[in-house]
Formats: C-alpha cells, structure tokens, sequence
C-alpha cells in the first residue's frame, strides 16, 4: 500500500485515509497506539526530526502530511513497529530509529525469495532461544542476509555498528539449528604478535581479557549455563588466533574479530582453515590498526584479493550504522575526517 491507497479497517492494520502528501493512520487497538506513538508522542516527533515531516496525533490516529516519499517511509515506520506491537514486542526509541533507517532504504534491500513486497517493510533478524535481534540499519539487513546464503563474510567498519554482535548471534543460531556442531570465536591477542608471556596467570587468564567482548555477546544470545557447558564440552570453543595454525576446521562457525590486527600470513593461515560444512565470519575496522609501521593489515589485503571471489560476501559499514549512542556515530565520523589521509596511507603499505 502506498499514501494514495485506502486499506479496510482490520484488528491488524491501521486504516488509511490520504491524498498526495497527507493522510491520516488509524490504529484499532488504543493501547498499542499509544505504545506506537511513545510517551507525550517522542516517537512521532523523531520520525518528525527524521523525516521532516509533520505527525500529529488524534486519540489513536496519526496525521502524517510532508513530502509524498517522506510521509510513506512514515506510514512503513508505523505499520511495521504496530505489528511488532501485536506480535508482544516493544517500541524503544532505538526500534524507532532503526525502522526510520530502513523504511528510507527499503528499495535497496537485498532480495531473497521470502521477503516480501517493498510496499511494505522488512528486516533481517536472527533468532536464538533467548533473543531476537532484527537489523537497524540498511547495513546491519545486508550484513545478515550475507551471512544466510555465503560460506566467508567479511564484515568491516566502525566500532557501535554490531558487527561482531551479529555475527555472534548468527553463529548462535546456526548451533541451536544444529547445522554446525560447535562454535570457535577468534581474535589477534594484545597486538598482531600475541605477546603474552608478560601477563599473570594460566593461557586462558591471560588471553580473557581479549576474548572478553566475544564472551559478553555469547552470553547475550544464549543461557549462561549453556553457554559453560558448551565451553567446558569443547562445543564453544574461545581462542587467540595462534591456536588456529595446523587445523581444519569443519562442521562449524568460525569468527575471527579484531582482524584488522593480523599480518597478511596470518589471515591467510586462518582463512585457509575453512573446512567442510563450516562458514567463516571476519570482522574488523581498517580505521583502527595496531600494526607497526610498514606491516600491511591482512584484513586490508583480504579485502582487496577477495573482492568478487564466488562465495565471499564483503559487508561494508560505515559511520551512519552505528548503533550505540548518536554520540558515538559523531565521534567517529569526527577522528575519520581528521585522519582520513593517515589511515589512507596506511591500508596503502605493504
């Protein structure tokens, strides 16, 4: 349905009066409504903010008038968070925010046989048995839909745009499905050369403090004790990129983060561990390289060898994906444009 359109009255839809560039959305359940619509209407002023638009609410109606583009993305917005309403979820303002993003972007979506008309907006999740997690941004939707159809993705970008977060939660389910047996998350320990030898402790006290944001988002997709029966079981299996040289590494998912802190050797020695019935995940931000001077990111050099290789999906983020704080988004876009040049003449070495 379009903002020209008019929609029958039904438990499940909002029904719609318009013309060009102004219609109104009536929501039949009053509560929902006033979930949808947020708290002294905060939702409806950001899609305002956003959208430059005007929603002004009327009991458990909304009157959207502005641009014909701009008031449609709206009605999307709206018709997809009351549904997740219905559905027993809730509206925070960080739902809102990442439906606005992808109603704007619903044309460019990547298309799989399931999804359904752009008329009506979609987005990519992944599910384990303790959460759902759907895609915020046009990004985030393509980052996970590579993730379903290609054995190596590449995921590289800024820090707060849940790279790692969802390639975690993609490995997660991929497990409770049973279509890969175990888990092995990596990640370059202190700096490409993993010098260890200098901190207290055992191997696995040592190399914790590293592994730790693999850990925490472990620890968000699935029940704790699951998760340390897994780990003590071998099924989740949590190492520094060392520990990967000499194995294959089959009927798994692998994730190697941080990898913008390997040498070239390295990344090839990881990406060649792929073995059968596996798939590979490599996260990464060539903005933030711990490398000396003169030594190439492998990831950096991954990313031009494979570009257009069949299999390989590269998931490209940037500074609009971030998904923390706005703060953040702003803060990154601030030290990008001040080191753009540096960090240019960095990927270029080697």
């Amino acid at each position: 349905m379009n903002g020209q359109e008019l929609v029958s009255s039904s438990p499940r839809h909002p029904r719609i009066a318009s013309d060009a560039n102004h219609f109104i959305l009536t929501f039949e359940n009053n509560r929902f409504a006033s979930e949808l619509f947020g708290q002294f209407d905060q939702n409806l002023k950001l899609l305002e903010e956003r959208l430059h638009i005007d929603a002004r609410a009327r009991g458990n109606s909304v009157v959207i008038s502005g641009d014909i583009v701009a008031t449609n993305q709206a009605r999307r917005t709206l018709d997809y968070l009351y549904e997740k309403l219905q559905k027993g979820g809730t509206v925070e303002r960080s739902d809102v925010e990442g439906a606005i993003r992808m109603a704007m972007a619903a044309d460019d979506q990547l298309s799989l046989p399931t999804m359904e008309k752009k008329a009506k907006l979609t987005m990519a999740q992944v599910s384990t048995r303790k959460k759902t997690i759907i895609a915020r941004t046009p990004t985030q939707d393509a980052y996970l839909r590579a993730l379903e159809r290609a054995e190596l993705v590449f995921g590289c970008g800024p820090a707060g745009t849940g790279k790692t977060y969802l390639a975690v939660a993609h490995a997660a389910q991929l497990l409770e499905r049973g279509v890969v047996e175990r888990i092995i998350l990596s990640r370059p320990a202190v700096e490409a050369g993993e010098r260890l030898g200098f901190l207290p402790g055992d191997m696995k006290e040592k190399v914790d403090p590293y592994l730790r944001p693999l850990y925490d988002a472990l620890y968000d997709m699935m029940p704790a004790d699951k998760v340390d029966r897994a780990i003590t079981a071998g099924v989740i299996e949590i190492a520094p990129l060392a520990f990967m040289r000499g194995r294959t590494l089959s009927n798994a998912a692998v994730i190697l983060d941080e990898a913008q802190n390997t040498t070239s050797m390295q990344m090839k020695m990881f990406l060649t561990r792929l073995g059968e019935n596996s798939r590979m995940i490599v996260t990464g931000d060539p903005s933030q390289i711990d490398l000396p001077r003169g030594v190439k990111s492998g990831l950096v050099e991954a990313l031009q060898l494979l570009n257009g290789v069949e299999g390989i999906s590269i998931v490209r983020f940037k500074d609009t994906d971030v998904v923390r704080h706005p703060l953040v988004g702003r803060i990154v876009r601030a030290y990008d444009s001040t080191y753009a040049a540096e960090t240019e003449e960095v990927s270029q070495q080697g």
